[in-house]
């Protein structure tokens, strides 16, 4: 079976016109059972660093990591570097395409006395995030359990997602996606990766590995209704702050200090993987962009839908 580019692109526009997709929030994929919210407590108190969450994160999830075709596409325009991180795998102090789970380490002086947190750094799987509801592919949606994934089947890495990100979490990888059976010197240029909070263990019923790992209980997860009381009584009985409770309009994952968030987003070392703790405004309040990501969706729908279909018949024919 013989298929162009051309071809592709019209069938696959064709048969995704019959699918019209809404917000990321409404977007919620079901298998059947009944699904509830759920959220993630993290008691920075408790965190001493060991490492078993990034270590667990990265043992369930190797499957998941990419693996590049080298060398590279050369890319045009000139300005579009590739990301390359496949030589760099062992890299623990910042998220990447390998590492969706690092500790970030705070010290300084707080009311007088000195202090040192560790701070387990993710994706927060908002509430109404930014990258799936404004990704044009389609790729990154939110499921009916709160989480915020990319499908790396159809993400093209063109890092909207990135771009929208208030800490700009999601990383690329350059050699693998869609992208080379597509336009592999005009396309996005690989893939996009970040966590999906052990989607496929929590849908089969299970606990996300970073959670299961921890000797010191620093996480707790569960409804997000319960989870977030949980942590706002934590903080009133401790004297402690709240982060991620309004942060970008809401999130699924509560952190919970005895340090204020804006002493230690001084605090931290910032950068390229490794996201600031600064206060975050909800982007969707101000109703052009709330309206451009409506509008957005129902292209992304379509785009989706078109880009699976390409998958699909790539593979296809490529088996026959």
């Amino acid at each position: 079976m013989k298929i162009n580019r051309r071809s592709f692109l019209a069938s696959g526009l064709a048969v995704a016109a019959g699918t019209v997709a809404g917000p990321a929030k409404a977007r919620a994929q079901s298998d059947g059972a009944e699904e509830v919210v759920l959220a993630t407590l993290l008691d920075l108190s408790k965190c001493i660093a060991c490492g078993a969450c990034v270590q667990a994160c990265r043992e369930a999830n190797a499957r998941k990591y990419p693996e590049p075709v080298k060398p590279f596409p050369k890319m045009y325009p000139s300005r579009v570097k590739a990301a390359d991180w496949s030589d760099k795998r062992h890299v623990d102090d910042r998220l990447t395409p390998y590492n969706w789970l690092y500790i970030q380490t705070a010290s300084g002086t707080y009311d007088g006395k000195p202090f040192e947190l560790n701070i387990p750094r993710r994706c927060l799987h908002c509430q109404n995030p930014p990258c799936a509801n404004l990704c044009p592919w389609g790729a990154a949606s939110k499921d009916g359990r709160g989480i915020v994934a990319i499908d790396d089947e159809i993400c093209l890495g063109g890092s909207k997602c990135k771009d929208v990100c208030p800490w700009h979490i999601p990383e690329r990888q350059t050699g693998v996606g869609l992208y080379l059976k597509l336009a592999p010197s005009f396309a996005g240029n690989g893939v996009m990766f970040k966590c999906d909070r052990c989607q496929d263990r929590v849908v089969a019923g299970g606990t996300p590995a970073c959670i299961e790992a921890c000797p010191e209980g620093v996480q707790t997860i569960g409804p997000r209704d319960e989870i977030l009381a949980q942590a706002r009584k934590l903080a009133e009985e401790s004297g402690g702050f709240l982060y991620g409770d309004t942060e970008n309009g809401g999130t699924n994952t509560f952190y919970v200090s005895p340090v204020p968030f804006d002493v230690l987003n001084q605090s931290i070392e910032k950068g390229p993987g490794r996201p600031h703790l600064a206060a975050v405004a909800d982007p969707f309040t101000a109703e052009d962009v709330l309206a451009r990501a409506v509008y957005a969706a129902p292209l992304a729908g379509l785009m989706a839908g078109a880009l699976h279909l390409i998958r699909g018949a790539t593979s296809e024919g490529k088996n026959e």
